[in-house]
């Protein structure tokens, strides 16, 4: 009986031990991870990185970890015009099936998921934010994007007639949608700007705009967008996507 119990007892301490070496050797590489993809990347700021799944040693011995998560706060993404970046908020990406080298040099993922925001006062540097003829004595421009409801864009746009402003903003309800790398805003309907007819190309030359969004990190794409309270959700997703290396 007394063999029994210091056996139990000491199957309970190699457990704890094991549990232990385990976590520090999930922290060292979390760690590891993220430093490289932080110089990989070149982000301002250490992405977060949690591996997931239980035990993790016996994850590597099998050369790939079931489920990564990195975490990254603010990423400037190439929007395909010149050096111009676009600031990509809390992007969130869950990589499945990571194979990587041993010392994390490198590491690829079978597929990954996430989501990201891009803030309304970010998109809004895309739309046409100068005072642009629409017609004989109208100009307009946008001076404002915030969330429409259900889904939609809401854009003020500030009209000027004979060089008086009209006293309030013009607001269009717009939709959003992701078209390969791009994100499209489009309006439902058109406005009518102080009775004035206006042709509808030259309308949507004010209300509709675009914004490419590329080099996302490993090589991840646009999936979906929705408007929301304080920006465009982005869905994204890929495959075989380079976490580091």
């Amino acid at each position: 009986m007394r063999a029994l119990r210091i056996l139990l007892i000491v199957a309970v301490v190699l457990g704890v031990l094991f549990v232990i070496a385990d976590r520090v050797a999930v922290h060292f590489a979390e760690s590891e991870v993220a430093d490289k993809l932080k110089t990989t990347e070149n982000l301002a700021a250490t992405p977060d990185v949690s591996i997931k799944g239980f035990p993790f040693l016996t994850q590597v011995a099998a050369g790939e970890l079931d489920d990564v998560e990195v975490g990254i706060k603010n990423y400037e993404a190439a929007t395909g015009n010149g050096t111009e970046k676009i600031r990509i908020d809390d992007l969130t990406a869950r990589m499945k099936g990571v194979s990587f080298s041993g010392d994390y040099s490198s590491a690829t993922a079978a597929s990954a998921t996430g989501t990201a925001l891009i803030a309304y006062d970010e998109l809004l540097k895309t739309a046409k934010s100068e005072p642009t003829p629409v017609a004989p004595g109208v100009t307009a421009r946008v001076i404002g994007l915030s969330d429409g409801g259900n889904g939609k864009i809401k854009v003020a746009v500030e009209v000027k007639v004979l060089g008086a402003t009209l006293p309030n903003p013009v607001h269009v309800l717009s939709s959003v949608t992701a078209q390969g790398d791009t994100v499209r805003v489009h309006a439902d309907a058109l406005p009518k700007f102080g009775g004035v007819e206006i042709a509808e190309t030259r309308l949507r030359a004010i209300t509709d705009f675009q914004q490419k969004i590329d080099e996302l990190p490993g090589g991840i794409g646009l999936d979906k967008v929705e408007a929301a309270k304080d920006g465009v959700e982005i869905t994204v997703k890929g495959s075989h996507v380079r976490l580091v290396g």
